[in-house]
């Protein structure tokens, strides 16, 4: 009676296609959804890869230059995604920023500039692990900038902006959304987990207190940044395969690389996941 519930070797070793398996694990009554979900979601990861393999080699053969900023809570997935996103990517033409807090030099120069050294180079891809959007929102909540610094970066912040987009730059802002109760249910796993629990901070701690306090400068941040040549882009994280994906798909649909006709797999974002700013009605955080 236990082998109905369960593959065996016999099952394995008279099983000699895929389809076959599936078969014996249908008769058996094996449910199997979470495997085939993520099956679907490393197969579908693998197909947006290529793609965005090629817009990289189109990137570089063209000399643009491309940031994509992650920003969200804390364990709203910003290591996750970019680890996806870079993982196929030549290391030559792609760098990774996630810069720690300012040296006692940094802070004596005009706040920006240590993040100009970091911008991409022709033909390379920089991805922000946290970004100048640091002064928007996490500084002031846990008091790290006076309040005269805050208002002076949100007044700098546009035309700053706005200086890249002239220049060339293409940007591509995500804030990845989270509700309350999954980020707590991550600082949780992390804690339980040895290879995560270095990622667990006295602030990550603080910031589900100061939770309100957080949405209020976000949101502050969403209508003093969000525009035309460089929109907000939110994305619902609780799952984050999905999000993955759609911020994948996102990229992908923005920028029309050389071979992008070609995609074996859609290109068009899921709205009920990602979308622009002004139309996420309905948001997690």
């Amino acid at each position: 009676m236990l082998n109905e519930t369960k593959l065996t070797q016999e099952d394995f070793e008279n099983s000699k296609t895929k389809d076959g398996l599936l078969r014996i694990i249908q008769n058996k009554n094996i449910n199997i959804d979470k495997v085939i979900s993520t099956l679907r979601y490393e197969q579908e990861k693998k197909i947006l890869q290529i793609e965005l393999v090629k817009l990289q080699q189109w990137a570089s053969k063209n000399k643009k230059r491309i940031a994509v900023i992650f920003e969200g809570r804390d364990a709203a997935g910003k290591g996750g995604n970019i680890r996806r996103f870079t993982e196929h990517l030549n290391p030559r033409s792609m760098r990774l920023v996630a810069l720690n807090r300012p040296t006692s030099t940094e802070m004596g120069q005009w706040y920006f500039r240590r993040y100009i050294k970091q911008l991409p180079n022709p033909g390379e891809i920089v991805f922000f692990d946290r970004s100048w959007y640091n002064r928007a929102v996490v500084e002031p909540v846990m008091g790290f900038c006076t309040e005269k610094q805050y208002h002076q970066f949100m007044m700098q912040l546009p035309e700053f902006e706005h200086m890249l987009y002239e220049d060339g730059v293409i940007i591509i802002k995500f804030w990845l959304s989270i509700t309350k109760e999954e980020q707590m249910n991550r600082f949780d796993a992390r804690m339980d987990n040895p290879l995560k629990r270095w990622k667990f901070s006295p602030v990550d701690k603080k910031g589900q207190e100061l939770w309100d306090v957080y949405t209020k400068y976000k949101e502050q941040m969403f209508s003093k940044t969000h525009n035309s040549f460089c929109p907000w882009v939110i994305v619902k994280t609780n799952d984050k395969h999905t999000a993955r994906l759609e911020c994948m798909r996102y990229i992908l649909s923005r920028i029309d690389y050389e071979g992008k006709d070609d995609s074996k797999v859609s290109l068009l974002p899921d709205p009920n996941v990602i979308m622009h700013y002004f139309r996420s009605i309905h948001k997690y955080d």
